[in-house]
């Protein structure tokens, strides 16, 4: 058991030996425990080194080794869901002595991604889709008269999303030839895993067990009353020792729980199970944090680290965004009765802690189901509540037609507290919030709102909640400018935006600056260089047409700032309401441009996208001088 993160690489010889996993596959199975420990304690310090996802690649080291020992990847396709938990797989494919640049530009991506590794099958980030992944290659495989295993693996909290049951209902009625690794790490069943049930599931993985099950199908079948007795009295029996009444409807063979952590075991089993086709279902059991004592006492702080380095010298740091609206959000839930909170799975996230200590009954946590989420607030909103939906920019894209279909067409009154909008870093595109503006603004009676600071997204919460109406508050990642929220709560002016700055110049080529959120703080900083104008728009929409109208008819250029996707976003709206207004004046957008925007700091991608101030200021500079 490791209680402390180690500062210098540990000494890891049979690890260092494993360049991918043929060689894994060369090792007698007495010296897999041993990989493991290795494994494990590689992974401690080169997360601690690179910050990063951390508890749960900890709890899957066995499965991972013994998958990867088991089946002949990349030839066998494993599948791995959200890819939290894929840093074990990535250090076994090859990836080792990068592990410590991981999430960095120059480094590894976060989650598994097919253009990084043969390795890595599916692309993934969120969650809940690696059944369907894998279904849809299991039957290209049959398609192809390929023989080839394909494994899913996902995690208790994944599966409860309706997607994953949608790919098991259609693997049971397709009787796919495919294994889905249920990773169970909720201790309130770990009473299941004991020598009994091992030596059960044992039984029930074995060719001899499932020869004989499929002779007595055969005899049976003919007397419709036996074999239905039959049936029921395997599921019984199963259903004594494991929850697998379930998956066996959905027309699965379920086998387990297995110990997770027992090495030779999983490597039995899953040798096994390899040799059976169809449907399969193993039900696994692990400790998130496996291994490092902090972590297993408190696997949802250690979810992620930052670098150890980083965090010994950090100082006090400013409230982030999400504090802003967990303390907004309980203030406003002790001024009106009517406030429900919900969140997809995000309560940490999305800082509703307080809130669901102080306000538990108005509090709904629904799993990781953001459809569930959306048309629940719409229900909720029907008689006569006041819901609040906080929820991630990437995954609200999950919920889009609830969004449209049961909220906003029915204008039923809920707020969207939309977190991570822009580009947030490390985590890459499959988490950036590139494109919310661009799909929210074309829904009729909705209300999209974008602060600048975090007093401004205080106060457009507060807009959005006394709004009859949907409304959706987006705002990014981390701190903002540090401004210091005000105790009380106002309505702003709907959809007016704001003068920052008014250029000092009566003639010449004059700019106007028209910034949608964060990046208003590098225009007033471009500005200064420019003596430009500088407008803080606050609303996407409705937006603010004289506002607009007067700016394009004082200056000889307006430059349009967003985090968002350039087409169809906020400098689009400007454009539009231009032509509707028949204003003629130059315009340069800018934002995020029409391709993915990879892994890297958040500086840098600023960079990557010319809103840095120094890009920034040459783009309008180069533009000028064209006009």
């Amino acid at each position: 058991m490791f209680t402390e993160i180690p500062s210098l690489r540990p000494e890891t010889p049979l690890l260092d030996a494993i360049n991918s996993p043929a060689d894994l596959r060369e090792l007698p199975p007495e010296q897999l425990q041993e990989v493991c420990r290795q494994l494990r304690e590689f992974l401690l310090y080169s997360v601690g080194q690179s910050g990063g996802h951390f508890a749960a690649g900890l709890g899957v080291v066995e499965l991972t080794v013994a998958l990867h020992y088991v089946f002949s990847t990349p030839d066998d396709q494993l599948v791995w869901d959200v890819g939290h938990q894929a840093y074990p797989h990535k250090v076994l494919t090859g990836r080792r002595e990068q592990m410590t640049k991981i999430r960095r530009e120059d480094g590894p991506a976060a989650f598994p991604t097919r253009d990084e590794s043969d390795y890595d099958t599916f692309g993934v980030g969120h969650s809940s889709t690696s059944i369907s992944a894998a279904l849809g290659m299991a039957l290209a495989h049959r398609q192809q008269g390929r023989e080839q295993d394909t494994v899913a693996v996902i995690g208790d909290g994944a599966i409860t999303a309706g997607m994953a049951f949608e790919a098991l209902n259609h693997a049971g009625h397709e009787k796919a030839d495919m294994l889905v690794i249920l990773n169970d790490n909720d201790m309130s069943i770990s009473n299941n895993v004991g020598a009994l049930n091992k030596y059960l599931t044992r039984i029930w993985s074995s060719k001899t067990y499932s020869a004989m099950r499929a002779g007595s199908k055969k005899v049976l079948e003919k007397i419709p009353a036996a074999w239905e007795f039959a049936r029921r009295t395997e599921e019984h029996m199963k259903g004594m020792v494991a929850p697998g009444t379930l998956f066996e409807e959905f027309g699965f063979n379920y086998f387990g729980p297995v110990d997770g952590h027992d090495i030779e075991e999983l490597v039995k089993t899953l040798r096994n199970l390899s040799e059976l086709k169809g449907p399969r279902f193993l039900h696994i059991v692990t400790r998130k944090g496996k291994g490092f004592l902090p972590a297993e006492q408190d696997p949802i702080g250690y979810h992620a680290l930052k670098p150890v380095a980083s965090s010994a010298s950090a100082g006090k740091s400013k409230p982030t965004y999400s504090n802003v609206f967990g303390e907004w959000l309980c203030d406003m839930a002790a001024a009106d009765q009517r406030l429900a909170g919900i969140t997809p799975a995000m309560r940490e996230g999305s800082d509703l802690i307080r809130f669901s200590h102080e306000y538990p009954d108005r509090y709904y946590d629904v799993a990781i189901a953001e459809q569930h989420a959306v048309t629940l607030a719409a229900g909720l909103a029907c008689e006569g509540s006041k819901p609040v939906v906080a929820i991630y920019s990437t995954f609200l894209q999950r919920a889009y037609d609830q969004l449209i279909h049961d909220v906003a067409l029915q204008n039923l009154d809920v707020l969207f507290a939309i977190d991570r909008a822009g580009l947030v870093g490390e985590d890459g595109p499959t988490h950036h919030g590139a494109y919310d503006l661009s799909y929210l603004r074309c829904i009729p009676n909705l209300v999209v709102m974008t602060p600048s600071d975090e007093n401004e997204c205080r106060q457009m919460l507060y807009t959005g909640y006394q709004f009859e109406g949907p409304a959706a508050v987006r705002y990014p990642r981390g701190s903002g400018t540090g401004a210091v929220p005000e105790n009380t709560m106002r309505s702003l002016p709907m959809g007016k935006g704001r003068m920052m700055r008014e250029s000092a110049a009566e003639a010449g080529k004059r700019v106007a600056i028209l910034a949608f959120g964060a990046p208003l703080a590098n225009a007033l900083q471009v500005a200064e260089s420019l003596d430009a104008s500088v407008a803080d728009m606050r609303f996407v929409k409705p937006i603010d047409h004289q506002l607009i109208a007067e700016l394009a008819a004082n200056h000889d250029l307006l430059v349009t700032l967003e985090e968002n996707a350039t087409m169809g976003g906020a400098g689009s709206a400007v454009l539009e309401s231009m032509a509707e207004q028949g204003i003629a004046c130059p315009v340069l957008l800018r934002g995020i441009p029409d391709r993915y925007i990879e892994h890297a700091s958040p500086a840098r991608q600023w960079q990557d996208i010319q809103l840095d101030t120094e890009q920034l200021l040459a783009a309008i500079e180069q533009r000028l001088s064209r006009i």
